[in-house]
This record gives structure tokens, sequence and C-alpha cells, in this order.
């Protein structure tokens, strides 16, 4: 694989750009892997990735029913964060988090990440005394966390109305080293690493069937014929159950869509992340000049992937009070993804009932700020069989009512 670099652009503008190589393969599969991953996601791929740079496990194929990276790591809204309440979940997120930070060095792909700030708006006394007690926690984390006043909040982000008549901003929780990053360029980046460990990227091929021996994974049916594993590891999202009931089992989750849409481009107004979980809205800027709003989920199970008018005047409706200018602009375009949600708001990363199976799903409207904690951990579960970062999110926890509730985190999408 050739490196990246500025040197790389000159030399290759001099030749007309006829020398750049694929970012990744595009091979026939094998008849036998060590490992697949279903799911050319965001997670899948940074799984693979990590199984490949952390325990040299490169015999790795993974599966993609579409196009890599065209499930929810490309329509979400980017946002990367780690103020979470509870212990298990400030530590995967803070993984990423910091994952993030080197993830254009680490896989010699720019992936655009931007430590702009997130700002968690407080506009209640409920929301004041949750937040304030998510700053303490997070000191006992070590997760860099304030509570800014109003005033600071109006400093921060200048276009923000702090007194608006149903829900004047009271406060708010400040993660100074959140922010965004490119969405595309995290899966390509991770797909361009494993296509160059040697490990399979297989787009438009559908798993039909999960094949067992007694109790034990033994591969999988495709729309290109049987494949092989002597383990297999399933990270597809809002199609969790789908792929769960081929196996004989079911998830305590259910798939619901979430929106987005973005603004006409204007001059840069807004520098950080803005969220407002009471009135169920958030925002940002995009480099292009875009304002990228998005807001909570359907209130229905369903598994489209588009947007709906009614939530788009809802979340905008919302948004206005607090960021008025936003009246004045034209939407310029919307769309869906299928998120999977489980009753506490947190991810099941977790063995199944079918030996040498493992599942990564219910990142519900988070998933894309945990992708490289994610597939960190459940790299290593996969490898090792455990993983200190993942064994909280345990199948299990369901049956032993051990929940992980991040309801009020999750409460709004992000």
């Amino acid at each position: 694989m050739k490196r990246y670099s500025a040197f790389a652009i000159a030399r290759e503008a001099l030749r007309y750009h006829t020398g750049w190589e694929r970012a990744w393969a595009s091979p026939e599969p094998k008849k036998k892997y060590d490992v697949i991953i279903i799911g050319a996601g965001g997670h899948g791929l940074a799984t693979a990735y990590y199984l490949g740079k952390n325990f040299g496990i490169t015999n790795v194929a993974v599966l993609e029913k579409g196009w890599l990276g065209g499930g929810n790591t490309g329509r979400n809204t980017t946002i990367i964060r780690s103020n979470y309440l509870q212990d298990p979940s400030a530590a995967i997120y803070e993984k990423a988090r910091s994952l993030y930070e080197t993830l254009s060095q680490d896989l010699n792909y720019n992936i655009m990440y931007s430590p702009r700030g997130v700002i968690m708006l407080a506009q209640t006394e409920h929301e004041v005394r949750g937040y304030q007690r998510t700053a303490h926690a997070n000191a006992l984390q070590g997760v860099t966390t304030e509570f800014i006043s109003p005033a600071r909040v109006k400093e921060i982000v200048p276009i923000i109305n702090l007194d608006g008549p149903r829900y004047p901003v009271l406060g708010g929780l400040w993660q100074a080293r959140g922010g965004t990053a490119r969405h595309d360029a995290v899966a390509w980046g991770y797909a361009r690493a494993c296509s160059d460990m040697g490990m399979h990227i297989l787009q438009k091929c559908e798993v039909t069937g999960i094949t067992r021996d007694g109790g034990k994974v033994t591969g999988v049916s495709t729309n290109r014929g049987d494949i092989a594993c002597d383990k297999l590891g399933v990270v597809v999202a809002g199609h969790s159950g789908h792929l769960a009931d081929m196996a004989g089992f079911r998830l305590p989750i259910e798939s619901v869509a979430l929106q987005a849409l973005v603004s006409e481009p204007i001059k840069p107004c807004m520098d950080c992340v803005v969220m407002a979980n009471t009135v169920h809205g958030y925002m940002s800027q995009s480099d292009k000049g875009e304002m990228v709003i998005g807001g909570g989920t359907d209130g229905y199970n369903n598994f489209t992937q588009r947007g709906s008018f009614h939530h788009v005047e809802e979340t905008v409706r919302a948004l206005i009070e607090t960021f008025p200018m936003v009246s004045r602009l034209k939407m310029l375009r919307q769309w869906g993804g299928i998120v999977d949600v489980t009753g506490d708001r947190s991810p099941i990363i977790s063995k199944t009932p079918v030996d040498g199976m493992f599942i990564n799903c219910g990142w519900g409207t988070g998933g894309f700020k945990a992708i490289p904690g994610s597939g960190w951990g459940f790299a290593e579960m996969i490898a090792r069989g455990h993983s200190p970062l993942t064994d909280a999110f345990g199948l299990d926890r369901f049956h032993q009512g051990r929940f992980i509730d991040e309801s009020v985190a999750a409460g709004v999408a992000h």
C-alpha cells in the first residue's frame, strides 16, 4: 500500500494522477476464514482492523450485503463525545474518543477529526442537577468535562438564544475534546488498512443463513456461496435481530428509524456541537457550511431509511426557539438510518448461545462516536474470549437485571 502524503500528491499531480492504487481490493471469497465479520460499517471494519493490528489475525473476511459504509456509518451526524454517566459507558466511549484523536496517523488516512467541543444544554432544573452529577462522575472516571454557566454557553455559541420562552438555557455540560469526524473517511480508512493486511472485504455479499454443527458455528451461506469460518462476529446494527433469528436465538432490541437533515451552506457561525435533549434537537456546522440538524428516533418500530416531514417539523421547531437564525434557512436534504435500541440504551457486546458466534449491536443513536472503542473491545473478545472494555455489556445482564442505564445520556440522537 502506498502511503498518502503531501509528497505523494505532488508526485501524482506531475503524472496526471495515473499512479494511484485502489484504496482496497475486491477479491473473490475463499472457502474458509479464521474469522468472518458480518457488516462492513465502521464497527465491523474497526473490529477487523484491531484483530489484525492487536492480535495478528489477518485471515479475516468482512461481508457486506450492500456497499462499504452504506448503512448507519454513512447516515449519521458524526458527533464524538464520551461524557456518559455510567462507568462502563464512559470507559468505552473515552477509549473511542482517544483513539479518534490519532486515527488519521494510525490509518494514514485523513478522517477529518475536529475536536471542536460538545455542549449538552441544560434547559430545566432537572437537567442542571443531572449534568452536574455527570460532571462529577466524569471527574472520577478521568473524562474531562465541566458544567458551565449560561454566560459561558453564550460566549462559546454567540448565535444561541438563552431566554427561550419555554426552555431557557440554564447552563450546559461542556466537553472541550469532543467534536466530529468525517463518517465516510472513517470507514474508508479502516477498509484500506484492512485490505493492506490481506483481509478480504466482500461487498454485495448478503448472508442468507448461518450454519452450525450442533451448538457451534461453522460458517455462513451467502448469495456468493457458502463460506466456512472458525469464529463469526455480527455487527449489523438495525438488522441484528434478523441475523440472530438465523442463528436460532433472540435479542432484546428494537429497530427504529433515526433522521437528520442539513441546511443550505452559510458562512461560519458555529464552531462546536450543541445538543438540546429537552427539546430533542442538536446542531453543528459542517466544513461546507451546512447546518447539520438531528432529533430523536421515530416512535414506532420500522426499517425505513428516509426522513419524514412531521419529524423534520418537530425538530426544526424546537431548534428555532434556541437558534432563531435557523428559521431563515432552507433545507438542503434529509435522510434516515435504522438504529437498534436496547431497553437500557446501552450496547450489547457479547458471546451468544451459539459457540464461536459473537454479537455487537444495540448502539442506538450513539454508534458513530464509539467505532474505534467498539472495534478494539470486540476484536479482543473474539480473539481472547473476553475484553475488560466490553465485559459489562454482555447479554446476561438482561437476565440478571444488571442494566447500564444511559436513558438520559442517550435520550436524544447523537
